[in-house]
């Protein structure tokens, strides 16, 4: 726990005291879905701050479970990368997109059909849409971590994950695309326990976001730290090789013989090679930040001729 990064970690525990807290004062007569769920606005049990705090509400164990681990796997990597401020405002804002979709959902409902079909213990109902979408909630982190999702396909298209029960990997790109086209295809049959909306919603907000960030690379949080996505993996794999790559022996059995030699010697050149690239991009970055802040005629000579060797390699 101590190894996950800060945003990512009280975030994970900020969502599980609530879900217990919810609990303990439901016993007491407290309900906190009523209070932060996120409702129709033109409900009565709507209020602006639900936008929100339904992002740290979860309906049961397998709710929140799921998306803490989600949280976790993906919140993890893309804080790495882009650091704690700038994750943080990409998760509240496809959290709150992902409310406002929901919100458009409902608001057109009405117009589209006269009643939802509902499962309620295994009991098939129809409602008239007026009523379904005032006594509808929405609630989970589903629409930020969804979100989440989408930022490591964008910065990482081609890494492999294996999700089961499928036996191969699949390739972050395919995998985020085929989510998307489920949530997507889902939220056409309203009266389901999952808010398909708010997680098209959130996948949508990020896109943009993303979109807007490349386009705008020195504005803000534009920075889209890719050099530091890819140095985090060489990370992960450098210490992985160091535990497990120990694999060369000399007839004896010595496990340090040299191809393990040569191994470590190909493990170093690499490890510097990546920090002197790391250096080097840090330093482009200030000076790109100068231009922005003070102009060109700010820089120095060194830092004009450091720029222009950039723009050639």
């Amino acid at each position: 726990m101590l190894n996950i990064p800060i945003v990512t970690r009280n975030l994970l525990i900020i969502n599980v005291l609530v879900f217990f807290a919810s609990y303990v004062f439901g016993v007491i007569g407290i309900d906190f879905d009523n209070l932060f769920g996120l409702f129709y606005i033109g409900s009565s049990n709507f209020g602006v701050w639900q936008f929100f705090t339904s992002m740290f509400m979860h309906g049961n164990i397998m709710h929140i479970a799921t998306n803490m681990f989600m949280l976790w796997m993906f919140g993890s990597v893309i804080e790495h990368v882009w650091g704690s401020r700038k994750f943080l405002f990409y998760y509240i804002i496809c959290g709150i997109g992902g409310g406002i979709l929901q919100e458009l959902a409902w608001y057109c409902m009405p117009f589209v059909m006269d009643t939802i079909t509902v499962t309620r213990n295994g009991v098939s109902i129809d409602i008239p849409s007026v009523i379904y979408i005032q006594q509808t909630m929405a609630i989970g982190a589903s629409g930020a971590v969804v979100g989440l999702l989408l930022a490591f396909g964008m910065l990482f298209p081609n890494e492999r994950m294996f999700i089961i029960p499928i036996p191969v990997p699949i390739k972050a790109k395919w995998l985020v695309t085929g989510m998307i086209a489920i949530e997507i295809f889902s939220s056409f049959s309203p009266g389901s326990d999952i808010a398909h909306v708010v997680h098209v919603g959130g996948a949508l907000t990020g896109f943009l976001l993303i979109m807007y960030w490349k386009r705008h690379p020195y504005s803000g949080f534009g920075n889209m730290g890719m050099h530091k996505g890819h140095q985090f993996f060489d990370r992960m794999k450098d210490s992985w090789e160091k535990h497990t790559g120990k694999v060369g022996t000399d007839g004896n059995n010595n496990s340090w013989g040299t191809s393990s030699q040569h191994n470590s010697t190909t493990q170093n050149s690499d490890w510097d090679y990546n920090a002197q690239k790391h250096r080097e991009q840090e330093e482009i970055d200030r000076i790109l930040d100068k231009i922005r802040k003070s102009g060109y005629d700010s820089l120095s000579k060194s830092e004009k001729q450091k720029l222009f060797d950039s723009s050639k390699k």
